[in-house]
């Protein structure tokens, strides 16, 4: 361990910004709290996805991320000034996640040496280069490599994992008791969104078919998760199908709600978005279906995951809106995902949570 952070009392980690990077990042959280025990853990992350981390053995406090604007971007340097952490951790790779951290004073700042970052930092890891360009590296093995340059003790087997506290437990039961889902029942979630952009959406007529599979197949209940704003894809999908979908789509269940109804499933079906990751961490099987991005950013954790994609010309193009076709994602049917899925629970069927072990 680096000698200075010995007398470490107030710890400060400003989050990931995206849902699926915060759920990865929890191995850090870990690492923090068992090299730090009795120091004061302190999160900066957006307002709506710190519910995400409640009632895990991490964080104290949170201070809401306001850095669109420059009242609440003085509020933030305000508010981490009267903390006076001893260290902060930065996971994003922004300049902008690190500029009220040290315009609040701290003096020891760690996080990623890019760009220009380097000169507001007090040290860091150099990320990995491939070809002259950034090496893509799983986010969970990427963030744990701070840790790994304060010479922290790693956790031996890094995984996310999440909390659901009794009054949360309380509003996702009686949720699920308004759905009809009776603690017998068998339940499949289909997510069927993405905040990141339409580019990573399957198509809602593959989703719709998908359902009456599942249905079948299965012989479970099927429950649609859709967030805020995605209340007409989710009212589509249902026309278009002939399976008795559950819709949560008029109850808003915002991100730390979601926590108790990913739990209760059996089986995730979903795009490549954060709820694939809260079913990782709550060891629940889950089939990704993936178009534009990445995989090697999320190759961590897939014992009980499934990922789908096709390999393309256009492969990994990152845009949020296809200029194209859609190919990557409309060449992957709603046959192949459900083949997906019941290989997938077979291999795990020894688990009695699972759907085919009943």
């Amino acid at each position: 361990m680096i000698e200075s952070l010995r007398q470490v009392n107030t710890i400060l980690v400003r989050c990931p910004n995206w849902v699926g990077d915060l759920v990865m990042a929890i191995p850090v959280f870990d690492c923090l709290r068992e090299n730090f025990p009795q120091a004061r853990l302190v999160g900066i992350a957006q307002r709506n996805a710190q519910g995400i981390l409640r009632d895990g053995p991490w964080f104290e406090q949170f201070i809401d991320c306001e850095d669109k604007n420059w009242r609440g971007f003085k509020r933030m340097v305000s508010r981490i000034r009267e903390l006076q952490p001893d260290l902060a951790l930065i996971l994003p790779n922004s300049v902008r996640s690190l500029l009220p951290v040290r315009l609040a004073g701290v003096k020891s700042i760690y996080g990623y040496r890019r760009n220009l970052r380097g000169l507001f930092l007090s040290g860091g890891p150099q990320p990995l280069r491939e070809n002259g360009k950034f090496k893509p590296l799983p986010m969970q093995k990427y963030y744990l490599e701070i840790c790994r340059y304060l010479g922290l003790t790693l956790p031996q087997e890094p995984r996310p994992r999440l909390y659901v506290g009794a009054e949360l437990q309380r509003k996702g039961g009686q949720l699920l008791d308004n759905y009809g889902i009776r603690p017998q029942d068998k339940v499949v979630g289909l997510n069927v969104g993405a905040s990141f952009g339409s580019s990573k959406c399957w198509p809602m007529e593959y989703f719709a078919e998908l359902a009456e599979l599942v249905e079948d197949k299965l012989k479970s209940k099927v429950l649609l998760l859709a967030g805020p704003g995605e209340e007409r894809l989710a009212r589509d999908i249902i026309k278009m199908s002939r399976a008795q979908i559950i819709n949560t789509a008029a109850d808003a269940i915002d991100l730390e709600l979601l926590k108790p109804i990913v739990r209760r499933c059996q089986l995730l079906i979903t795009n490549d978005t954060g709820p694939r990751h809260y079913a990782v961490a709550f060891d629940v099987p889950v089939v990704v279906i993936m178009g534009p991005t990445d995989p090697r950013y999320t190759e961590s954790n897939l014992d009980k995951t499934v990922v789908l994609r096709r390999e393309l010309e256009c492969s990994n193009c990152h845009k949020k809106i296809c200029p194209t076709d859609h190919k990557c994602m409309r060449q992957i049917t709603p046959r192949m995902v459900l083949e997906a899925a019941v290989t997938l629970l077979k291999e795990h069927a020894a688990n009695d949570k699972l759907l085919l072990s009943r």
